[in-house]
This record gives structure tokens, sequence and C-alpha cells, in this order.
């Protein structure tokens, strides 16, 4: 479709799980708007804030523009057959099982099969992983143990439809903003909705929640077999649909136990009362579907807790229906393609199972391969294992920054260094991983790939190219198509394009499949280039023996386990492991709203760093006070495997005893905040996934002489500062730094500042505070602010100083003494990424009469746009109208 001379593409969002259809607009100036999609079904037009802001991630500045052999420039064909022969060498001298791929959700599913089908049917082995094990491998497993295959059996539509959803271990409207504004807008349209959040932390999402079942860590599978004993006991269970299509419910139920909500109570730290009541609302209520994330797939027991969810809905025959189901949203937008194509190390393409002779022998016939993976391979975490042991010799990475992401950071980093040869397919310079390759590849990034990704409902949506590649980058099906021709198997992998890609991985999904497996796109296997140029978004199962497919699975049966009956699997809540002396709180790690993953993208535009601008350690205000640790100080977040340095936020949106540390702060825009660096490497023994929300760590209070907080022009090279972090704004960056020891404040102030500039600067030696400002003609480079105590400076004030106009010589006073100018009241703490709105504005617009969400919206657009804020524009409303009660009891007193 076009717009004048502007040319607009339909393609995929590249966050979240949700696959937000987009609309990117290529203007003649070079830039790119975006916009929601109207007709794709996933999100009828809605974007959140990343989404919405994704036009501004497109700068080129930090790419790699072509391939490096040990940091010198290369061509792509020395590159390549480096590559390849240190693959083959590594095979030919110590086995298959000696090289690995570690790839990820965010490449295309057309990446993913060239990239599994290299592995697992020509190299011969199954050392693939993806990242996606650190959000998702627990539901697969769960799934697996429950349906016989990896189906998620329920659609978006299931929420809007339900009487009753239940949230659990899920952020909703800062994960899945967009799931989180269709949920919104079918409570509002159905009063009789009821929501019930499960989740330690009080997140943004408890804002809609008619009950917040504030649990202890990791306690989930105790309230969920205490609500299958109690359907049992309460006689809610559905028998007919018991009898004929499961089996297993009596021993579930017995492995259960009792239905005692004084234990209950005691292993989950609920009351009594809202237990019962969640129970009861369950009971009563046949429209239910329970959505479920992070919260219980990271953990070590995550596989026991999605099938203790599942064991509920089979035991009412509440899956497969029309508002009715277990449902897993995914954090990635390509974790689902990855899962079809077998990407993770215990699958087998087309979601046939590794283990299984005659899958495999369906897969390599269709390929013709050399050979087939025949047990599973490593996972993520055991895989980097192998790598410190020295029992990989060649590992490939992909479009992922383990270094970061993976628990025990620092002993993944000590890894790669260790291995003989590391090569990485990146989009961009400013990724933690890419010091660590012997050969690095420069990759095609979003908007300039060509493909498809798959949501969390089985939707099956094109991402397509709208910009040129630049430089010499190439995408990564690619990359991979060329390295496996030099390894010998050209024929196999001389693919085009991905439209021969996906064609190829649509008739794998149909070969010998007679509606006997899930997964199957085998009408597409035909599909011209034109046709998949055209393709719209589809869910599946599109079989090529099949005019139309249902979209939802199981509510008649039809499970892919051995006699055809869904499973009820028997578990037993285990306590969570016990905190010690020495590590006396749990660490719980996750996402914020407006920053995705490691920032490579979100932390290039000033909208969305806005919102939280440094890493920070959410600690209940008990334990801030106990450890004598006060708003704004720098503590220290400990384990046996690492520290983070981060800003202390102290709030009861986490219990006592319990940390939140966000995941997103990398080496590249923080001294000291790589939070999985302090995650321990335990997974769950089912699905090989990290327990990343419970890790027993230390907190204390990092004493500091000094703070300080500026404005800056340019990114400083380097910062002498022991806690220090960057973000961009508009006309340059805002950085936050502190020292342990005395410092020459005057000097780090010059050695971040401008040359040739006129520099003004005062002084309080007793007090202990430095302010210096420097100005080219009226126009200001530079403010930097230290203080012996946290700076008191209104950072959204401070940080428009360099996107301003000229300040004239008489309001340069105001700059140094940190005062907003009465003309421009202070807006506090941003809320609204989309139109800038601050906490101070909406507060006095509440005070004025504002007194609803849609009051601050018609007053001052925020919530308006893409509506990621409007929790918290709800809690904030709440907050002003307690302490409003507050005053009048006090005035009524007096």
């Amino acid at each position: 479709m076009t717009d004048n001379n502007n040319k607009t593409i339909r393609t995929t969002c590249p966050y979240c799980g949700v696959g937000c259809g987009v609309l990117a607009t290529r203007h003649p100036d070079g830039t790119v708007s975006v916009a929601g999609d109207p007709d794709h079904p996933s999100n009828f037009g809605r974007l959140c804030s990343k989404g919405s802001a994704l036009g501004e991630t497109l700068s080129l500045d930090d790419r790699l523009p072509y391939p490096e052999i040990a940091g010198e420039r290369a061509s792509w064909n020395d590159a390549l057959d480096l590559v390849a022969r240190n693959f083959q060498e590594a095979v030919r001298d110590h086995g298959p099982d000696s090289v690995a791929f570690y790839v990820s959700g965010q490449i295309l599913t057309e990446d993913y099969y060239v990239a599994n089908k290299l592995m697992k049917g020509f190299i011969g082995s199954a050392n693939i992983d993806t990242n996606s094990r650190l959000c998702m491998a627990s539901s697969v497993a769960g799934h697996r143990r429950a349906f016989g295959s990896d189906t998620v059996p329920g659609t978006y539509e299931d929420l809007e439809l339900a009487d009753l959803v239940v949230l659990v271990g899920s952020n909703l409207a800062w994960c899945h903003p967009v799931l989180f504004q269709r949920l919104e807008a079918a409570k509002a349209a159905n009063p009789g909705m009821r929501i019930v959040v499960i989740d330690p932390r009080k997140t943004a999402t408890c804002a809609i929640a008619d009950l917040h079942l504030q649990l202890k860590p990791d306690t989930d599978v105790a309230l969920f077999n205490g609500l299958l004993s109690f359907l049992a006991e309460a006689l809610v269970v559905n028998d007919s649909y018991v009898k004929r299509f499961t089996e297993g419910l009596e021993a579930a139920v017995e492995a259960a136990g009792p239905c005692e909500i004084g234990q209950i109570a005691e292993k989950t730290g609920l009351k009594r009362q809202d237990i019962a009541l969640f129970y009861k609302m369950i009971a009563r209520t046949e429209k239910t579907v329970t959505v479920y994330s992070q919260g219980v797939n990271q953990s070590v027991v995550g596989t026991d807790k999605v099938n203790a969810i599942v064991n509920t809905h089979l035991a009412t025959g509440r899956i497969g229906k029309p508002g009715m189901g277990p449902f897993s949203v995914t954090g990635q937008p390509n974790a689902m393609g990855g899962r079809e194509v077998g990407g993770l190390a215990n699958m087998l393409a087309s979601h046939m199972v590794l283990e299984n002779a005659e899958h495999r022998r369906i897969v390599q016939d269709f390929w013709k391969s050399p050979a087939i993976a025949d047990r599973p391979g490593l996972k993520a975490v055991e895989l980097f294992e192998a790598v410190r042991e020295g029992r990989i010799k060649a590992l490939w990475i992909m479009a992922t920054s383990p270094v970061d992401s993976l628990p025990d950071a620092d002993g993944v980093a000590e890894a790669l260094k260790t291995c003989p040869f590391v090569v990485v397919s990146e989009v961009t310079r400013a990724a933690d991983t890419v010091p660590y390759a012997n050969v690095l590849l420069p990759a095609a990034a979003w908007g300039e790939k060509d493909g498809t990704v798959t949501n969390s409902e089985r939707r099956i949506s094109r991402q397509r190219a709208f910009l040129e590649l630049p430089g010499e980058a190439r995408p990564d099906w690619w990359q991979l198509s060329e390295v496996a021709s030099r390894m010998g198997y050209a024929e196999a992998f001389s693919f085009p394009g991905p439209a021969a890609i996906f064609r190829e991985h649509a008739g794998l999904s149909g070969y010998c499949n007679d509606g006997n497996r899930d997964f199957d796109i085998s009408a597409y296997q035909d599909v011209p280039d034109a046709g998949f140029d055209a393709m719209t978004p589809f869910q599946w199962p599109q079989s090529a023996l099949a005019q139309s497919a249902e979209t939802r699975f199981f509510a008649e049966g039809g499970f892919y386990t051995e006699t055809g009956k869904g499973r009820f699997v028997p578990v037993v809540f285990k306590a969570p492991r016990q905190t010690e002396r020495r590590y006396p709180f749990v660490l719980n790690t996750g996402r914020v709203r407006d920053q995705w993953h490691t920032m490579t993208r979100t932390g290039k535009t000033p909208r969305l760093t806005a919102h939280f601008a440094e890493p920070f350690a959410e600690i209940h205000p008990q334990d801030a006070e106990r450890l004598k640790i006060a708003p704004a100080d720098v503590v220290k977040v400990r384990s046996p495997h690492g520290s983070v340095l981060v800003r202390a936020l102290i709030t009861d949106r986490v219990g006592e005893g319990q940390v939140f540390v966000p995941m997103h702060w990398t080496d590249q825009l923080a001294s000291n905040a790589r939070v999985d660096t302090v995650v321990a490497p335990a997974t769950d023994p089912h699905s090989g996934q990290p327990g990343s929300k419970f890790t027993p760590v230390a907190v204390t209070r990092a004493a500091m002489a000094w703070f300080g907080f500026a404005v800056l022009r340019r990114r400083p090279e380097k910062i002498a500062a022991d806690y220090w972090a960057l973000a961009p704004i508009p006309g340059g960056f805002r950085l936050e730094c502190a020292g342990r020891d005395k410092a020459d404040i005057a000097g780090l102030a010059a050695s971040l500042g401008e040359v040739d500039c006129e520099t003004v600067e005062i002084s309080d030696v007793s007090g202990g505070w430095h302010r210096q400002a420097q100005w080219k003609e009226d126009v200001l480079q530079t403010a930097f602010y230290f203080s012996a105590a946290p700076v008191e400076v209104s950072r959204q004030w401070a940080c428009s100083l360099l996107s301003g106009d000229a300040i004239a010589r008489q309001d340069r006073a105001s700059v140094l003494a940190g005062r907003v100018p009465a003309d421009r009241p202070d807006p506090g703490a941003l809320v609204c990424s989309c139109f800038q709105v601050g906490c101070n504005q909406i507060a006095e617009a509440a005070r004025c009469g504002a007194a609803s969400v849609s009051a601050i919206g018609e007053t001052l657009k925020a919530g308006t746009n893409c509506g990621s804020c409007r929790s918290e524009i709800q809690t904030l409303l709440d907050d002003i109208a307690k302490e409003s009660l507050n005053d009048a009891d006090i005035a009524q007193a007096s």
C-alpha cells in the first residue's frame, strides 16, 4: 500500500510475542513512521510504547558494516570459509557434538529453519538451542507432558470472551501491553468480568485486578494443587470430559493432597479468605482463562507450575472452548516460530519428537540428509557449561547476547574467552558479546528482514523489508546457507530466498502427517513468491488435506499422546529453596514498561529511556529502614555468582525479604548492572529453563562519597565513577554517577565536558556540592550537578535544557541552581512516554477535577495513544484519592 510519495509496508513488530501488525511508512527524507495495522487480527491497530517508537530506533551509527576476522575487516568469502573450515575440523576431530549454535527468538522462522536443518540433519548433532529457552521452555515441557505436543489450545479472543481471567506470573500491562489493552476494553464492555492477578509483586497489572494474590515466590504449585483438590472435593469436576478425553485425574488429586486452606495459606503466605474466594470464583465461573508467563516459566519448578495450572482446566473441561483454557504468552517475537521448526535442543522440526525414531525417519527422509540427531542436545545453560569445560570447540551465536541474558553471566563470559572458535552474527557493535567473537558477521535488522514470525496464539505473520541492507549486512538464513554450502551441503541449502525456505518448512509440516501431528501448514507448501509476499496473517493448523481448520484445540479431546487422551500430571509441591543468613533476600528479575531485552534497540530513543533512565532495585520500606537504605542510595545486590550496583527504589510493590531488579541494563549503558551475573544457574529438571525469578541474594547500601547528575551533548568515552548510568535525551545524554572515594569533582566535570566553551561554576566546599555549566553562544552544552548526597534536581526539566531555546545570560543562574523557572512547572517523573507527561502534571490535573484515567486523557492526552501507562495513571489517581481522604480526616479531627 502507498501513501502519496511515501511507501507504507505491512510488517510485524519485533518485540514481544503478541505479534502486532505494523504499518511502516518510509518518507522521502529517509525517516520512518510507524503505526498499528488496523487490519491485523492480533492488535487491530493498537501499539504499545515500544512499538510506537520503532521508527526512532533505526539509526545506523552503531551498526556492523562488514565482516571481521580477529577484529580486522574481512571479505564475506574469507569469513564464511573460515567458519565452515573450523566447524568441519571440529566435527572431524572431535565429533558432531563438539560444535553448537545458540540462536534467538529475534530471528525469523526461515533463519531458524535453516539453522536447525544444518545442525540436526547435516552436522548430525542436536546442539542448537535458543534464548527462548530462557522464557518459555517450561511451557513447552508442560504442554508436551499434558497434551503430547507443544500446543497452545486457545486464542487471544478467549481473553475477551471469558468471564474470569486469571493472570499468573504475568505483568501483562508492561510485558504484553496490547493484550492488556484488549483485556481492559473487554472488562469495560463486560462489567461482570473478573480479573485475578497472582504475583509476588504489585505490578501495574494489579490496577485492573479484582483480586491480587501476592503469594510467596515459587509457591504457585501449592495454590493450584489446592485448587485441583478443591474442585474435586466440591464436585466441580467435569466427569463427562474427564472420562472421555483424559487420564490420570485420581493420581493427580492424590499427589496434590487434600484441600486444607490453612496449610495452603501457610505455604503461599496468602490470607485464607483470599484463597477461598479465588477457589470459589474458579468453581462458579465456566468461562475461565488462565494466562501465565515468565513468573511461571522462569522457575526451577516451572514445568510443574504449568502442569498444576493445566490440571485444573482438564478437570473442568475448560479448554479449547471460547473463553476457556490455559494460555501461555511468550516473551519474544518469534519464540513460537522457533518451537515450530525445532529450534530447541530437545525438539525436531514441525513439532516432531527427537526421541521418536519414526519422527526422525520422517525428517531425515524429507531433508534427504546424511545424518539426523538421535538424542537431545545441550540446553542453553548446560551448553555454556560445556563451552567452559572445553567440550565445545566451535560455537555460533546469533542475535542474542548470552553474556548479558544467561544466568551466571560472568561465567558465560569466561567460557567464551576459552572457546577455541566463536562466531557472532550481530546487528550492532554495541553488544557485550561482540568482543568474544573470532569472526563477526553483520546481520540484517528489523526493517531489513524478510520472512515470517509466529505469535503466542499460533498466528503466522509476515515481516517485510522496507529498508535496504546497510553496508555488507546479510540475513541470517543466507549466512547459514553459505556456510552449509562450503561444508559440502550446497544442494540442500540452495535457497534463493525466504519464500523457498517457507515452502519447504510448510511441506515438512504436512509430510507423512495424516492429522496425527498438531503443527501443519501444508496448505502453503506450494505458495508462489508473489503469494508469499502478499500473505496475510493466519493461524495454524492449515492443512493441505482440509479446507478449513479450527483455531482452538482439545475441546473434544484429540490430544497427541499415545492414547489420544490428555494427561493429568501428578505434581507434588516442593517448598522453595530457603534463604540463608548471608543471602537473606530473594531476587526477582524482569522487564520494565518501555524497554526490551538488552536495550540495543529501545535504548536508542529518549522517549523510551525517560521512564526509567537507570537500573534500580525495588526494596520494601521496612527492609530499607532496617538496612539504613534511603531513597536514591546506590545499593549492591550480590549472590555467590556476582553482584550489581543499582539505585534503590523503596516501594511496597515488593514484599519484605524480596528485591526486584530489571534485566535490561548492560555494560553499554551502565557501570555494573548486568543482573544475570547475580542470577544462579539452577534450572528446571524437565525443561532446562533457569529460575530467573528466585535467587538468594544479599542487599547492602553502597557507601558513596559523592553523587552526580549531568546532561551532555556527546557520549563520554570514559566515566571515572564507581557507579554510572547513561541514557539518551533529546540533544544528547543524561548521566547519573557516584563514587566511593573523594573525587576531583572539577576534574571529572572537565573530563566529561566540551572544549572551547564558556564555563560557569559555583561550589560550596562545606556543603559538599559543585555545579558547572558550559555554553557556546548562549546554547547550553553541558550541565553538571555534584553533591555529597543524591542530587536533588528535576531530571525532566534538566533533560529539556539541551533541546530548548538558547538560554540568556540573565537566566544562567537558574541552570546552575537547578531550579525550575516559575513559568515552566516541573512535570515530575515521566509517566506517559508518548506525550511526555509527568506525575506532577497528572497530580495537578487530578486536583483540578480530572479524577479518572479518561479525564486525565482528555486533559493531558496521557494514556490516549498506546495506553501502556493507563494502569500507572490509575495508581497515581488512587494514591491522590487516599491522600485527599487522609487530609480530610486530619482536618475533621482538628
